[in-house]
Order: structure tokens, then sequence, then C-alpha cells
């Protein structure tokens, strides 16, 4: 799988309640040397920009790299928040943001777009 050979490590899952989200994290689960436990947040399943704002400002310091598994438009309203650009998420689709400051500090423009899109079938 891509995300694995990029060489990142997830620090923590943070997955909406909704079945299909939790069926997502667990391919992507599946695939990774070692995932972390998922957080079930019932604040992800359709929630707004700053709904799941609030959810990134609530993680723990120690979290370096999270993966945040939800919807739209929540998501993509997200990513405009702190990247300063609209982005189209289709299904399955993901976006890699460095958040340059504290997670309880994030907000708009604090992050930058590393890359986006959709995992090689």
């Amino acid at each position: 799988m891509w995300l694995q050979s990029s060489g990142l490590r997830l620090d923590r899952a943070v997955v909406s309640p909704a079945t299909r989200a939790r069926r997502t994290w667990e391919l992507v689960a599946g695939e990774l040397a070692e995932p972390p436990t998922p957080v079930q947040d019932e604040r992800v399943y359709a929630a707004s920009a700053e709904d799941l704002l609030e959810v990134v400002q609530d993680l723990p310091d120690g979290a370096r790299t999270v993966v945040l598994v939800g919807h739209n438009p929540g998501l993509e309203d997200l990513v405009e928040l702190l990247v300063g650009q609209p982005l189209r998420l289709t299904t399955s689709a993901l976006a890699v943001i460095d958040v340059e400051t504290a997670w309880a500090e994030a907000g708009p423009g604090a992050g930058v777009l590393r890359t986006a899109g959709r995992p090689p079938s």
C-alpha cells in the first residue's frame, strides 16, 4: 500500500462511527504494519468543518501523525479551512496535511497540503 511505502507511521486514527467509515479504516489498517487502535468519535459523523476542527484541536500533543476518517462535505471544508484552498475529495480519497502548530492551536491557514488523491487500486 502506498501509505505504508511513504514511510508515514500513524500515531492515532479518529474514525466516524458510521459503518462505511469504520470499514474504510479496517481496510487501511489491514495494510499497515503497526496500525493504531481507532478512536471512534461521534463528532465526526455529519460534521461541519468547524466541528472537525474541534476534533483536531482536541488531539493529544503526543500524536504527531493522525488519520481522520469521516465524511464530505465536512472533510473537504476542513481541508480548505486548514490550507486555504478548495480540494475535491472523492470516495476513498485522502489529503496529507502538515499542521504547523500544536493541535490545540490549529485553525485557518495552519496547514500545508503535501499531497492528495486516491490510492491506486
